[in-house]
C-alpha cells in the first residue's frame, strides 16, 4: 500500500569531483524546511504520533469492511490513504534527503533507519487493504464507479493494483514481506555507504568515485587511462561486498517472483510501469537491432577523430579534439535551461523557476553527498527537490535541463493527488529528456560556426548513446544476471562475464577492453535500488525523439497538448497519453522514429567528414 519514496538516480547524470569551486559560481544548496525544519520539529513528532493513530483507525474501520462500504463510504476510504500515505512520503522524503547529502554521516543513517522502522510498523496494518480490494469482484467495483464520479478517478490506481491479483500471497505472507522490507533496504544501504565511502587516488590526488568518473571525460588521454585503471582496481578489491549485494538482491527477487507465480524477473517493473512486456520486448529488439547503425557507426567515427587505430574504455566519453575545454558557470547554465524552456513556452520557465530561487536544488559536489543525479517529487503539497553534482561541463547543462524536467513534470502532475501523480518510470522519463532536447535544439541553433555544430551533435549523439544502447545493454546484463542468479551463486567472476558478453555486442568493434573493466558493473545504482529500471531511459528517449519530431511537424497547439499530458500524471495509460499526438508505443514501427533522429544525427557528422 505505502512504498517508501526514495529517489533513483538517473543515469546519464553528471558526475562529480573533489568539490572545488573552479569558476562555478555560488552553488544552491537544498532548504529542506518545507517538509521539517529538524530532527527535533514537533511537526515531525506530531506527524508520526498522528500516523501510528491514523494507521491503526483506518485498519479497525476499514478491515474485513471493504465489501460493505457505498460508493460515499469508498472514497472517504481512498481519501484517508491518501492522507497516510502524504504524511509518512512526507516524513521519508525529509529523512531520505537529508541522508543522501551526506550518506557517510552516522547519525542522518540511524535517522533515516530509524524512521524507516517505525513507519513501517506503523502501515503493516494497512497491508489488508490492496490485498482485499483485490477480491472484489469487477461488477462491483463497476457498479460503485458509475454511482461517484470522484471515486471513479481513482479507477486507474485500481486497476493498477489489481493488475498483481494473480501474483498475490495470503494477507499473513504479504503482511510478513511488508515487515521483512526495512531489512531487505539493508543491502541498498550497504551498496549506497560503500560507494560513498569508496576512495580513489590519480596522480597524487585524493577523489571520491564522481571525481574519478569525472576524468573519465578529460582531455588528457593519460589521465582519463589512470582514472580508468584507478576505478578497476578499486572496484576490484572491493567486488565481493558488490556481488554479495547483487547475489543476495537477485536471490531474495528469485524467492519473491517464484512465490508470486512471476513469469519472469522483468514481469514486476512491467506492472509498476504500466507496460506490456511486448512492448518492452520490441523496443529492446529495436535498439538491439540498430546498434550497428548507432553505436558502431558512431564510436568508428570517433575513432578516426581521435587518431586512434581502436578506442579504450577510456575514450568513449572523451571529448573530442576539437572540443574547447571551458568551464559553465552555475548562472549561465541557469540562464541557458532557463531560456530553452522559456522558448517552448513561458509557463514551463515560471514552473522551473522557483527550484533556483527557493532553495529547491542542490548542485555542488561534496564529500559524502550520494553521487549523481536526480529529482525526487516528496509529496503533492510541498515540491520536487533536485539532486545536481555540478562541475560546470557541457554534459552538467543537459543534467540540469533533464532533472528540472523531471521537477515541472512533478509539479504538474501534483494536482492529481497522492495516489494519482506518480507517474510510471517509463513515462516519467519524458519530461526530462524533452528538457534536454529542447536545451540542446537552443543550444545548436546558436552554434557559431560548423565546428562547433559537429562538436554539439556528436555530444548529443554520444547522449543518446547512452541514454538508448547502453541501457538496453544494461537491462541485457540484468536479464542474464537474474537468470544466471536462478541456478545458482555467482562469483564476481561470472557476473563480470554477464557484464563484457553486453560490453561488446553494444558499444562495436572500434573498443577494446581493459583488464579490470569486468567489474563496471559493480557502482551502477540501478541494479540495487531498482531492478530492469533502466529501460525506461530508452523507453523515454525513444518517446520523446517522435514527440519532438510531432512537435517540428505540427507546432500549432502542441505545448497545451503536451501540458495536458504532463498534468495527467499516472492517471492514464500510455496508449491514452501519446493518442492525442497521433503517437502508439504499442505499434512495433514506433521506436523505429525515434532511434532514425539518431541516426539522422550520425548521417550528418558523417557528411561533414566528406
Amino acid at each position: 500500500m505505502f512504498q517508501l519514496p526514495f529517489p533513483v538516480r538517473d543515469a546519464n547524470a553528471g558526475s562529480g569531483d573533489d568539490g572545488r569551486d573552479d569558476g562555478l559560481g555560488k552553488l544552491p544548496e537544498w532548504d529542506l524546511s518545507d517538509l521539517y525544519a529538524g530532527e527535533e520539529a514537533p511537526e515531525l513528532a506530531r506527524d508520526l504520533e498522528w500516523l501510528e493513530k491514523e494507521c491503526a483507525e483506518f485498519a479497525s474501520d476499514y478491515e474485513g469492511k471493504l465489501a460493505e462500504l457505498d460508493a460515499g463510504g469508498f472514497l472517504e476510504c481512498v481519501h484517508r490513504n491518501e492522507k497516510i500515505n502524504n504524511i509518512a512520503g512526507r516524513i521519508m522524503s525529509y529523512a531520505g534527503l537529508r541522508y543522501y547529502q551526506l550518506t557517510t554521516d552516522a547519525g542522518r543513517a540511524k535517522f533515516l533507519s530509524d524512521l524507516q522502522e517505525k513507519i513501517t510498523n506503523y502501515t503493516t496494518p494497512l497491508v489488508f487493504f490492496t490485498l482485499e480490494l483485490n477480491r472484489l469482484e469487477d461488477d462491483h467495483l463497476g457498479k460503485l464507479f458509475s454511482q461517484n464520479a470522484e471515486l471513479k478517478r481513482y479507477k486507474p490506481v485500481f486497476d493498477r493494483i489489481r493488475a498483481m491479483k494473480p501474483y498475490q500471497l495470503s494477507d499473513e505472507l504479504e503482511k510478513f514481506l511488508h515487515d521483512l522490507g526495512v531489512v531487505g533496504d539493508a543491502w541498498e544501504r550497504l551498496f549506497d555507504e560503500t560507494i560513498a565511502g569508496l576512495e580513489f587516488e590519480v596522480d597524487g590526488e585524493a577523489l571520491t568515485i564522481e571525481g574519478a568518473l569525472n576524468l573519465l571525460t578529460d582531455q588528457d588521454r593519460a589521465k582519463r587511462e589512470a582514472a580508468a585503471r584507478e576505478l578497476a582496481r578499486v572496484f576490484a578489491s572491493n567486488v565481493r561486498t558488490f556481488a554479495r549485494v547483487h547475489n543476495t538482491q537477485a536471490k531474495e527477487k528469485e524467492i519473491l517472483d517464484r512465490w508470486r507465480g512471476m513469469p519472469s524477473a522483468q514481469m514486476g517493473r512491467h506492472l509498476s510501469n504500466d507496460v506490456e512486456p511486448e512492448v518492452v520486448e520490441a523496443l529492446r529488439d529495436a535498439v538491439v537491432a540498430a546498434y550497428p547503425k548507432l553505436s558502431h557507426r558512431y564510436y568508428e567515427l570517433k575513432r578516426k577523430w581521435l587518431g586512434l587505430d581502436t578506442l579504450q574504455v577510456w575514450d568513449r566519453n572523451a571529448p573530442l579534439p576539437m572540443e574547447e575545454t571551458r568551464v559553465i558557470g552555475w548562472d549561465e547554465a541557469r540562464e541557458t535551461v532557463m531560456s530553452a524552456y522559456a522558448g517552448f513556452d513561458p509557463r514551463m520557465a515560471e514552473l522551473a523557476e522557483p527550484f533556483f530561487d527557493k532553495g529547491w536544488i542542490d548542485a555542488g559536489v561534496k564529500p559524502g553527498k550520494a553521487p549523481g543525479a536526480f529529482a525526487h517529487p516528496t509529496v503533492t503539497n510541498v515540491h520536487p527537490y533536485v539532486m545536481l553534482n555540478y562541475l560546470g561541463k557541457p554534459r552538467d547543462v543537459m543534467t540540469l535541463a533533464h532533472e528540472l524536467g523531471h521537477g515541472v513534470h512533478q509539479v504538474l502532475a501534483a494536482d492529481q493527488g497522492e495516489m494519482l501523480s506518480s507517474t510510471p518510470l517509463t513515462l516519467a522519463e519524458t519530461a526530462s529528456v524533452f528538457g534536454e532536447m529542447l536545451t540542446f535544439r537552443k543550444m545548436l541553433a546558436e552554434a557559431p560556426d560548423a565546428a562547433a555544430r559537429k562538436v554539439m551533435l556528436a555530444g548529443k549523439v554520444e547522449d543518446m548513446i547512452n541514454t538508448v544502447v547502453r541501457q538496453i545493454a544494461f537491462y541485457d546484463f540484468e536479464c542474464k544476471l537474474h537468470a544466471a542468479r536462478r541456478e545458482g551463486e555467482l562469483t564476481p567472476e561470472d557476473i563480470g562475464a554477464l557484464w563484457m558478453s553486453v560490453q561488446g555486442e553494444s558499444l562495436g568493434p572500434a573498443f577494446e577492453f581493459m583488464e579490470g573493466y569486468e567489474h563496471f558493473w559493480a557502482y551502477i545504482p540501478h541494479f540495487v535500488h531498482s531492478p530492469f529500471y533502466v529501460y525506461a531511459y530508452a523507453f523515454g528517449d525513444g518517446l520523446v525523439n517522435a514527440l519532438y519530431a510531432v512537435y517540428e511537424e505540427s507546432p500549432e497547439g502542441f505545448q497545451d497538448k503536451y501540458f495536458e499530458m504532463l498534468k495527467a500524471g499516472g492517471s492514464l495509460h500510455h496508449k491514452e497519453l501519446l493518442a492525442p499526438f497521433g503517437l502508439d508505443a504499442t505499434d512495433p514501427a514506433f521506436w523505429g522514429k525515434g532511434l532514425s533522429m539518431i541516426e539522422g544525427m550520425i548521417d550528418e557528422l558523417e557528411a561533414m567528414e566528406g
